[in-house]
């Protein structure tokens, strides 16, 4: 008897053991599940409509170029494609965009540490051109930039 007694204890040890990973792992779920929710309704959301934005450059050599635009452009990245004269491209990730050339001016940062800058009301943006959302009234910067640890 003293080994079934054993046993029994060992069988109820490792029940215990996985009662326990079913519920943290279903505290795991719920937390996720929370935070999800708690994202999408804070996130910043696009505007609809008709919109009156700027789109100011800076390139390479400081000229300053100004586009002024009415949109229907949810992210930035339509926007761009509206304004007359404003030229732009880059490599596609799955992040969206990385933006490489503006106006014909190339920024490589593997050559001298130049990156483009973007800017969203003299914040620095903190989305990428297809993910950052337009409202009317915003003013975009668009600068080339020079990392100076370079």
């Amino acid at each position: 008897m003293a080994a079934e007694s054993g046993g029994e204890k060992e069988m109820e040890s490792k029940s215990g053991s996985n009662r326990k990973l079913i519920i943290g792992a279903v505290a795991l779920v719920a937390v996720v599940a929370i935070l999800a929710i708690v994202y999408m309704a804070f996130r910043e959301k696009p505007v609809e409509g008709a919109k009156a934005i700027t789109i100011e450059v800076t390139g390479k050599s400081g000229a300053v170029e100004k586009y002024e635009l009415n949109t229907d452009a949810q992210y930035l990245r339509q926007a761009m494609e509206e304004a007359d004269g404003l030229t732009f491209s880059g490599t596609e990730s799955e992040y969206g965009m990385l933006v490489e050339t503006v106006n014909g001016d190339l920024a490589d940062y593997n050559a001298d540490g130049a990156y483009w800058s973007f800017y969203v009301n003299g914040e620095y943006c903190n989305y990428g051109i297809d993910t950052q959302p337009v409202e009317d009234g915003d003013a975009f910067g668009i600068v080339y930039t020079v990392d100076s640890a370079e």
